[in-house]
């Protein structure tokens, strides 16, 4: 198993699942939900507040992912989506991508959060500290 992306030629998540009235639907949901629990929109990358069309939605775990009969569903649980900017999200996927033990070691969610830690990290500001 790899968390490593796949060419998008092959990867009819990306190429399809991505692009379908489903996963916009879904993504609407999601967002919506964020709102009715009173929760801020905010990048889980860098910090920083943001609006519904300019966060990305990453799948912490792509077992609600499902491709039944030539039909996509968005069965993801709320938790297992994190809001973040484009740039901060192809961040994410570049160091789960390069770093080996992410890639190949860790489940999809392990990698997820310690790529997650690693980018806040560099991201966003230490309290106290000059901006």
């Amino acid at each position: 198993m790899s968390n490593r992306r796949k060419p998008p030629l092959v990867n009819m998540y990306r190429t399809e699942f991505l692009h379908s009235r489903t996963w916009f639907a879904r993504r609407d949901r999601w967002f919506a939900e964020q709102v009715a629990r009173g929760i801020p929109l905010a990048c889980a990358g860098c910090g920083r507040a943001a609006t519904k069309r300019q966060l990305e939605l990453h799948h912490l775990d792509y077992t609600g992912v499902v491709l039944e009969q030539g039909r996509w569903r968005a069965l993801e649980a709320h938790d297992d989506l994190v809001p973040m900017h484009p740039y901060c999200h192809e961040l994410l996927h570049r160091l789960i991508d390069r770093d080996t033990v992410l890639a190949r070691n860790r489940t999809r969610r392990a990698a997820s959060d310690q790529a997650l830690q690693r980018l806040r990290r560099k991201l966003q500001p230490v309290e106290g500290s000059p901006s």
